[in-house]
Order: structure tokens, then C-alpha cells, then sequence
């Protein structure tokens, strides 16, 4: 099964505090950010191998709304989409995603 058949059978998102928290006093993404760029194309997303030990992690590369480009990595549970982390794309991250 691809990502994108992945995300497609998704219901929703599911939150933890802790990240929440974590995201915003870190690097200033809301939550509502962190969901809008799973709705905007392009949107790239890849398995996070490297982070993979306890459960399956994906990193997404995608656009807000407003055209913020993130960083987010993210856990698929029961059909719900967990944001893990949220930042502005770096340089190389912004190439990739302005290449797709």
C-alpha cells in the first residue's frame, strides 16, 4: 500500500498535548497548520525509516493555507493522523518540495 493510499483511508487527526505544545514554543506551528498542509498539493510524503523502531513514522512535506511550507512527521493510529513534529521546510527539504 502506497502513503497516499494510506492518508486516503485516514478519518481525521488525533492530538497529544505534549506535541501540540512542543510544536507551537518550538517552532510557532499551530495545529491547524500542521492539518491543512495534509488538504494542499503538492504534498510529499515518505516513510521516516530512521525513526521507524516502535511504530511507522512518515515525514510529509507540504503548504499551509497561507503558504507556510512545513516539515511534519507524523504516525498514522486507528485511521487517525498523529502529528509527531512540526517546522518550517529547511533549504534542502524546500528544493525537494518545489521539484515534485
Amino acid at each position: 500500500m502506497s502513503n497516499v493510499d494510506l492518508l486516503s483511508e485516514c478519518s481525521g487527526f488525533e492530538w497529544d498535548k505534549g506535541n501540540l505544545e512542543k510544536n507551537w514554543i518550538s517552532h510557532k506551528v499551530t495545529a491547524v497548520e500542521c492539518e491543512q498542509i495534509f488538504f494542499n498539493l503538492p504534498l510529499v510524503v515518505a516513510d521516516d525509516v530512521k525513526h521507524s523502531r516502535k511504530e511507522s513514522r512518515f515525514y510529509a512535506l507540504g503548504q499551509t493555507d497561507a503558504g507556510r511550507l512545513l516539515f511534519s512527521v507524523f504516525t498514522i493510529r486507528r485511521k487517525l493522523i498523529r502529528v509527531i513534529s512540526a517546522r518550517d521546510m529547511n533549504t534542502k527539504e524546500r528544493r525537494a518540495y518545489q521539484s515534485s
